[in-house]
């Protein structure tokens, strides 16, 4: 707020200062040069330049981020920080990786989250809705182009704003038994949680015939708050069914769910869908890293613990232990890591390389760091992709795709001994980047969850390279 000696009062903010003049960017970004000689007071004004009322038109999630983004500006880049695998900047390629509509039309589908080719049948490809919980069938064989609806789950499913029916994956031995694996929220009476549950396809592998028409609820776990429940399941080259999930908010893990070993949340778990333990569904497997711990809190399921939101992940086909998380950071960092069994990935005592809270810190403790984190300057909410393999002769091959959902950015990564090696923002999304999807030939695809579009990603141009002037 500057006053001036004749009277006139200015408000803005100190874009320039010369030897002479201040210069002021008002509302709309006017600029007003004030002679230093004819200023009388200049303070703070204890007001925002925000809109009155913003907050009314933006959802909870937009709010969020826009409160997340503001507390990361407090927090000043460190040395220490880039050298570990936060870069300050992140260069482009020399051509960037191209996007092709893969969809005949714009909008036939409503907010997608998971898009994957069938196992058995060339051309037919499966489609998840996440607030309509449709699992819809695109065949495109013969050149041609029809969408049939497999089933509609909204007897089963909850469903609100970024709510509703997240991922499938098919059984590895889905030819023998059919089954398929679905990942939802649900309300029972007013508890919320995420279940796990089995569902069959027919005869024909392209319709849905489960027994009686629902869904075989196989794990279900209580949710604590609205926000941060289920990620992703995936089945690994073990056979094994792995499931991402979320720290159960609020912000910022108060109750320290992502170290506290005797909740499911802020996990990345794992069990046996073909076996059955006792009255369970399923069963833990051997192996897992907390089975026979001392402790009889401490659940067997879980596989790795400390993971915030694990947004999506996948198994490199070429390096079954290799497997990719993308984990939603809180107020600072996105990160991708690497996880492996009985590792602690550190919220909410860290986030990205850096110490967040040491409320929930436990002596002796090893928290393993991600492979990159990212600040908010580049994204705001990581989205876990695949290694690419398609083509051995390209130059992404082996690299690790993975994207942002607000940004639209799409990055290259590559890591030696869980270090980042590259990092390169390889090309930029036309929707918001909510889940990627793969066909039996390796080849990736781009969910546009805001306008219900699936793009194929062409690396047949495209260079992984750094952009130099």
């Amino acid at each position: 707020m500057v006053e001036t000696r004749d009277g006139a009062e200015y408000a803005g903010i100190v874009r320039d200062v010369t030897e002479t003049d201040p210069v002021l960017a008002g509302v709309g970004d006017v600029r007003q040069k004030i002679a230093r000689a004819s200023i009388k007071t200049q303070k703070t004004s204890k007001l925002s330049f925000m809109p009155s009322g913003l907050h009314a038109n933006l959802t909870p999630s937009e709010f969020t981020d826009l409160m997340a983004y503001l507390e990361s500006l407090k927090h000043a880049d460190t040395a220490v920080t880039h050298a570990a695998g936060t870069p300050a900047v992140i260069a482009k390629t020399t051509q960037p990786v191209r996007l092709h509509p893969f969809l005949s039309k714009p909008n036939q589908f409503h907010q997608p989250v998971w898009f994957e080719e069938h196992p058995l049948i060339d051309d037919v490809y499966i489609l998840v809705e996440q607030e309509k919980a449709r699992i819809s069938v695109i065949d495109k064989r013969n050149g041609e182009e029809s969408i049939t609806l497999l089933v509609d789950l909204l007897r089963e499913v909850h469903t609100a704003p970024n709510q509703g029916l997240l991922v499938f994956d098919f059984h590895p031995d889905f030819a023998a038994n059919r089954a398929y694996y679905i990942m939802h929220e649900i309300m029972d009476g007013n508890q919320r949680g995420m279940a796990i549950a089995k569902r069959t396809f027919g005869d024909d592998f392209l319709s849905d015939a489960s027994p009686e028409g629902a869904s075989q609820r196989i794990l279900t776990i209580k949710a604590t708050t609205e926000v941060h429940h289920g990620g992703g399941i995936e089945f690994g080259p073990d056979g094994l069914l792995y499931i991402g999930m979320g720290d159960g908010g609020p912000q910022e893990d108060p109750q320290g769910h992502g170290q506290d070993l005797s909740t499911l949340e802020a996990k990345l778990l794992r069990i046996d869908v073909d076996r059955r333990q006792g009255e369970l569904p399923y069963a833990t497997p051997p192996n897992n890293p907390f089975v026979g711990h001392t402790d009889p809190k401490v659940r067997q399921e879980i596989y790795a613990s400390g993971l915030r939101q694990a947004w999506r992940f996948s198994f490199d086909p070429e390096n079954p232990d290799h497997l990719w998380v993308g984990d939603v950071g809180q107020n600072r960092f996105e990160e991708v890591t690497m996880v492996r069994a009985g590792e602690n990935h550190g919220w909410n005592v860290y986030e990205g390389f850096e110490l967040f809270k040491a409320v929930h810190r436990r002596d002796g403790e090893t928290y393993i760091p991600p492979v990159v984190s990212f600040r908010r300057s580049h994204g705001l909410s990581i989205t876990g992709g695949y290694v690419y393999r398609a083509e051995p002769d390209s130059a992404f091959h082996g690299v690790y795709i993975c994207g942002d959902y607000e940004s639209k950015r799409l990055w290259g990564i590559t890591q030696r001994d869980r270090t980042l090696e590259t990092i390169l923002e390889i090309g930029t999304s036309p929707a918001k980047v909510v889940a990627f999807g793969r066909d039996r030939e390796g080849a990736l695809y781009v969910i546009g969850y805001d306008n219900g579009m699936i793009y194929k990603m062409d690396f047949s141009d495209a260079t992984y390279t750094e952009f130099t002037e």
